[in-house]
């Protein structure tokens, strides 16, 4: 008599596949919009970061003036379409008000939107500056700004 020995099979069943293709979409639905805040989040920072001279050259016109610049001129600062990056169409000061316009190639949430720094002043001729949007929801704003 002959013996046969069953072979086991070394293959995955359809509702195993299934089950990683289940695990994988549940595991992308969550990562990808998370990503998405990620990138909108970085691209704000360099309007942040555009405005950081324009800080500067505001604060030091308060300091020798006692006065807020009316514009990027009196400021000393460039044309507000000249100060731009990769993600920033323009900075401008507007009475120490300093207002970063997306564009460029921002998210499609971010164009056309801005970021706002204005001065606090107080009575020692000191600044300080508060940092809000009133376009862009608080989830995209730095720590710094979010209410």
């Amino acid at each position: 008599m002959k013996k046969y020995i069953a072979k086991s099979e070394k293959a995955f069943t359809l509702i195993e596949l299934m089950i990683v293709i289940a695990i994988i979409g549940i595991l992308a639905a969550i990562a990808i919009p998370a990503y998405q805040d990620y990138t909108v989040r970085s691209q704000v920072a360099e309007g942040l970061a555009l405005t950081s001279n324009a800080k500067t050259l505001v604060s030091m016109y308060y300091s020798d003036k006692g006065a807020l610049p009316a514009d990027n001129t009196e400021a000393g600062l460039q044309a507000p379409a000249s100060i731009q990056g990769n993600y920033v169409a323009s900075v401008s000061n507007n009475n120490g008000v300093i207002t970063a316009t997306f564009g460029n190639s921002s998210h499609a949430v971010l164009n056309g939107q801005t970021l706002l720094l204005s001065v606090v002043t107080s009575a020692r001729n000191s600044i300080a500056w508060t940092c809000k949007s009133t376009t862009l929801h608080d989830r995209y704003l730095p720590s710094a700004c979010r209410n």
